[in-house]
């Protein structure tokens, strides 16, 4: 099966025209929602800031979040001081492929605005996680959404699916990985707002909080051994995994590796959780937004 719609994500694209009209007008409703109808602390803003705009060439960015609304993306990055407006910088995102590609004028919206769909359930090797590979290869930005759907909850983190980590292994050039935790969105857009729906506007005089953390470090070579190790002791069911190099690991040692880097993540997602949480609870949001 082909990748769906994949030249209109292009950036030569009709000359970048329609991409660029899409960041201006996605980023004019973004930091409308973000900081003129509701109010948007961020902690740590200039990390992220500096990673997007002054990274070393050709060394890609994955952030990870907490999936908190339907418009987590792109009205998290509407926040003062984020170039949003530059399409040229802007991550590239996986979205849902049965909410974001439903028809032809929404495939071609979200590819404008760099989304790469993806099938829930469709496991870590179907189609368009090759793009989302090259576009790391290119040394772009992609931000994902771990643990696979909106959860409106006030709970710790969940576990994570295992795309976010099998792309961190599978990158030609190992990503710089930024976790990022955010809540209020949640009242932004409630999933059950009314007669069980969304509303139709976002809601305003919110509080919305954003928390991005310290980039991770991976000793991926030490992981690799490890899993490679452990999986020999193990007997797990198989669903036919190709071998990844180097080293050729199998599909046993794929999921030990998988698991090992997702909760790493997890891990430091729920620090930020808890972190947000004890500043919520002194009041202290307005001292440390940036």
């Amino acid at each position: 099966m082909g990748r769906k719609m994949e030249w209109a994500g292009l950036a030569n694209h009709m000359g970048g025209i329609p991409r660029k009209l899409v960041f201006m007008a996605v980023g004019a409703f973004s930091k409308i929602v973000a900081t003129r109808l509701n109010s948007t602390s961020v902690h740590n803003a200039n990390t992220l800031i500096h990673l997007v705009q002054s990274r070393p060439s050709g060394v890609p960015l994955l952030t990870v979040s907490n999936h908190m609304s339907t418009l987590d993306d792109p009205v998290m990055w509407g926040f003062k001081g984020f170039p949003i407006f530059n399409a040229k910088l802007a991550r590239w995102v996986l979205a849902a492929e049965d909410i974001c590609f439903k028809n032809t004028v929404l495939s071609y919206f979200f590819r404008l605005g760099k989304c790469i769909p993806i099938t829930r359930g469709g496991g870590i090797y179907q189609e368009h996680m090759n793009e989302a590979l090259e576009r790391l290869s290119d040394g772009a930005w992609l931000h994902t959404f771990p643990e696979g759907k909106v959860s409106q909850e006030e709970a710790p983190i969940r576990r994570l699916k295992w795309g976010t980590a099998s792309l961190i292994v599978r990158s030609p050039v190992t990503p710089i990985v930024l976790p990022i935790f955010h809540n209020g969105f949640e009242k932004v857009m409630p999933e059950k707002y009314f007669c069980g729906r969304r509303p139709p506007f976002p809601l305003c005089n919110k509080n919305v909080n954003i928390i991005v953390g310290e980039p991770l470090e991976f000793d991926l070579p030490r992981m690799r051994q490890t899993a490679i190790s452990t999986s020999r002791n193990l007997s797990l069911p198989t669903i036919g995994w190709p071998s990844i190099s180097p080293k050729e690991m199998d599909e046993a040692a794929q999921r030990c590796l998988y698991a090992t880097i997702s909760e790493q993540i997890r891990t430091a997602m729920e620090s930020l959780r808890i972190f947000s949480k004890s500043f919520q609870a002194k009041g202290s949001w307005g001292s440390w937004s940036d």
